[in-house]
């Protein structure tokens, strides 16, 4: 089988289960970034992140994948697609928590950087809060219908991928880099 199609030539694609829809409409916008965050999650775990964060951050590229196929499924579709649920927003928190807890308490901003491993999570979380304001934007959409599971996960992601991050630095040995303010 092929991995082309040339059914996307002429700047449409379809929807899972349902119509095509120009490359830059909202719902493609919504999962394109979702598709971004898993592969920045892929090369911070390229960095070799410590046993038990690199398996957090596997189970986490699995739940993307299903938050990008829920995204790529109109609600019309009428096909189930896998889901990120309560728990999985709640075992995000936990491991905030967890992994807060290990940390001191921050006294003053700080820059995205430190260890190579810290400066990729920084970069997945930034990518994280684009995939979810371009959830925002789909769902304002009035004809478009999500549940609201995918933007509470992927806002209690980006805070854990900050913590992570913090937590990178600190197994490194590398301090966080503070934020010099200007004068």
């Amino acid at each position: 089988m092929k991995i082309y199609t040339k059914t996307g030539d002429r700047g449409d694609t379809g929807l899972f289960g349902g119509p095509r829809v120009a490359k830059d409409a909202p719902r493609i916008e919504a999962y394109g970034a979702v598709d971004e965050l898993n592969s920045a999650l892929g090369v911070a775990r390229s960095q070799k992140l410590p046993p038990e964060m690199d398996s957090l951050v596997a189970r986490i590229q699995n739940d993307l994948f299903s938050v990008g196929a829920e995204l790529a499924t109109p609600s019309a579709g009428g096909r189930p697609t896998p889901h990120v649920a309560d728990s999985d927003i709640a075992a995000l928190e936990q491991a905030i928590d967890g992994y807060q807890g290990q940390l001191e308490p921050l006294r003053q901003f700080i820059l995205p950087g430190g260890c190579a491993a810290a400066a990729q999570l920084h970069l997945a979380r930034t990518v994280c809060r684009r995939a979810e304001r371009r959830l925002v934007t789909l769902m304002r959409q009035p004809d478009e219908h999500v549940a609201a599971e995918p933007l509470i996960y992927l806002n209690r992601l980006s805070d854990l991928l900050f913590v992570l991050a913090r937590i990178a630095n600190k197994t490194a040995g590398v301090p966080d880099v503070p934020w010099q303010k200007p004068g």
